[in-house]
């Protein structure tokens, strides 16, 4: 019998007719994410839609460096996991940086889960430390105490509890040196379980670089975002969308992040106004909501120069709304 004749296989590469993007893929996260800080050290980074406080490229940089320090000294090593129990807030921002910055991982869950999932989580995870606050503390107390894992709150710390500013008052100076390689793992977001259960997906330094540099580097990004941008972020921090597309894509660019712990509709349309948001990433329910609202016309928008929507099919009909 004949041999079969070997397939033809013939390479096709496809490219955009834009020019190439460089990639600094091996940069650490933190390190690409702060790359241009010089520029905008004294620009709004940061800014709570609940308090108002706002925090400068240069605070925002000099905290995370802190708390890698304050992770260090509680014994968080390189490659450890800490997870983020927390809703939209300055703190989720700054210990993800923080974590980047030690070479930990950062993981975060739905504050809303139970504590049967949360505890599924933090299993799963190996998270050693869990940054929460005093209303979630029921949710980890006994899967903290039954695992030796650290619990610390952003607000006022249970009995048992470490409190936040262990970490934002340590000294930057003692900081170890980390040798941090392009495919350590930075994140570890968790899949949304639709094809079974929630998965940790790991994110690696170089990927999530590549990934940001791909919507917002370069003379053509996909996403032109700039450091005169006020980005709204209502959307969970804790979700990829948030992560990547607002909050890490925002810093990259020099932008200023506005952060709002939930939605709500009154509250967002006068911080739109105030803080002449121009982005503004939403969801389809978000956006019918606003579209439809009777309030809407009592707030000047003409700030916004672009609507994100992702999650799910935007629709034409509210596309044109």
């Amino acid at each position: 019998m004949a041999p079969q004749a070997e397939l033809q296989q013939e390479e096709i590469i496809y490219r955009s007719k834009l020019p190439d993007i460089y990639i600094p893929n091996d940069l650490p996260l933190h390190s690409y994410c702060f790359q241009n800080i010089a520029n905008v050290a004294s620009r709004p980074c940061l800014i709570n839609g609940t308090t108002g406080k706002v925090y400068t490229y240069a605070e925002v940089e000099l905290t995370a460096r802190r708390i890698a320090s304050g992770l260090n000294k509680l014994g968080i090593q390189q490659r450890q996991v800490i997870m983020l129990l927390l809703p939209n807030t300055p703190e989720f921002v700054l210990s993800f940086l923080g974590a980047s910055f030690r070479g930990a991982i950062a993981t975060a869950a739905n504050p809303f889960f139970t504590r049967a999932e949360v505890s599924k989580h933090a299993k799963g995870s190996n998270a050693r430390l869990i940054i929460t606050q005093a209303s979630y503390v029921d949710k980890v107390k006994e899967f903290a105490q039954d695992n030796d894992v650290m619990v610390m709150c952003i607000d006022s710390a249970p009995e048992g509890c470490l409190h936040f500013s262990e970490l934002t008052q340590a000294d930057d100076n003692d900081l170890p040196e980390v040798d941090i390689a392009s495919e350590d793992v930075v994140a570890l977001p968790y899949s949304s379980g639709t094809t079974g259960l929630p998965k940790g997906v790991m994110l690696t330094h170089k990927g999530l670089v590549t990934s940001v540099a791909q919507q917002v580097d370069g003379e053509n990004p996909n996403l032109y975002f700039h450091s005169e941008d006020v980005i709204l972020c209502i959307l969970p921090m804790f979700h990829i969308y948030a992560l990547n597309s607002i909050m890490l894509c925002g810093l990259r660019v020099g932008a200023a992040i506005l952060i709002m712990q939930k939605f709500e509709i009154g509250l967002a349309l006068e911080l739109i106004q105030k803080y002449k948001v121009t982005i503004a990433p939403i969801v389809p329910p978000i956006m019918f909501t606003i579209a439809k609202s009777s309030e809407t016309d009592k707030y000047d928008l003409s700030s916004v120069r672009m609507v994100k929507s992702g999650g799910a099919p935007l629709g034409k009909e509210l596309e044109d709304a």
